[in-house]
């Protein structure tokens, strides 16, 4: 029985390579990697000579049954992400749970994330957070995702791409209010920056300024004295006509108030049935 290694990888800066991630990488029989082209130049820098498989999101589970029977028959293996630790906003966590599923040891050789590496330098609450990974490029699921998230009091974190970021932020700035945000982008690169603002001031700056590299955005948790309870069914009614007010499908909506304050989703959407009458 072989072994799988969770090798992290530098975000950018290849200085941030670890010496036992460069061992681990040489010693292993494969390599599995979420883009073979970006993986070999990191390989090539380092001169290591190990071969490559390709295990992405679109092919992990019919892939991923070919590289557990190897590691069970006695290979070792190693997953590499892009940048960063694999498994994180990866399709390497599937590897991760079928190889425990087949009794298969997996380790992990720790290096750079985005995800600790924005929030350390994002100048706002570390003790609580929560990482939130990207929102969907669907606008009924990435508001479902918000409207789900807006009443936590931690530090929330999530990554994305620069032609979606005007859009996600001011998506935010109606769900959340106008919180402060840390806008990391380029982490580790040579352009590295960190924009501490508003999400409307965030809104306004992207309105004029094209987004350049991929962000980690940090954001201000909701305060305890900005939460809404509902105590009624009619103050819960009016928090799902909010989310209405948002885009929102009134099922959805009742669905997602539901969560928040223990009213039936049928109840709320009874209720707002009879307003519509």
């Amino acid at each position: 029985m072989g072994t799988l290694y969770v090798v992290g990888t530098p975000i950018g800066n290849l200085g941030d390579m670890t010496y036992r991630a460069v061992e681990t990488l040489e010693k292993v029989d494969f390599i599995c990697a979420e883009d073979t082209r970006v993986s070999a130049k990191l390989l090539n820098y380092f001169e290591i000579k190990t071969p490559l498989v390709s295990y992405h999101e679109h092919n992990a589970a019919q892939v991923g049954e070919g590289i557990c029977d190897r590691v069970a028959a006695g290979e070792s293996a190693a997953i590499v992400t892009d940048a960063g630790m694999p498994c994180i906003s990866d399709p390497g966590e599937l590897l991760v749970r079928m190889c425990y599923d087949r009794g298969i040891r997996v380790e992990v050789v720790p290096g750079p994330s985005a995800v600790i590496s924005g929030l350390a330098i994002s100048g706002l609450n570390t003790k609580n957070f929560q990482f939130e990974g990207f929102l969907s490029v669907t606008k009924k699921q990435r508001q479902e995702h918000l409207a789900a998230v807006k009443n936590s009091t931690h530090t929330l974190v999530f990554y994305e791409a620069p032609h979606k970021l005007l859009s996600t932020l001011e998506d935010m700035l109606k769900f959340f209010g106008d919180r402060k945000i840390s806008l990391c982008r380029e982490l580790t690169k040579l352009h590295e920056e960190v924009i501490r603002t508003t999400l409307s001031g965030a809104v306004e700056m992207y309105k004029n300024v094209k987004p350049k590299g991929e962000f980690v955005l940090v954001i201000e948790g909701a305060k305890e004295s900005e939460l809404v309870k509902a105590e009624t069914v009619d103050e819960a009614l009016v928090q799902v006509r909010a989310l209405m007010q948002n885009g929102m499908r009134g099922a959805d909506a009742c669905k997602e108030i539901a969560k928040a304050t223990g009213f039936s989703k049928a109840e709320l959407y009874a209720k707002l049935l009879e307003e519509r009458e």
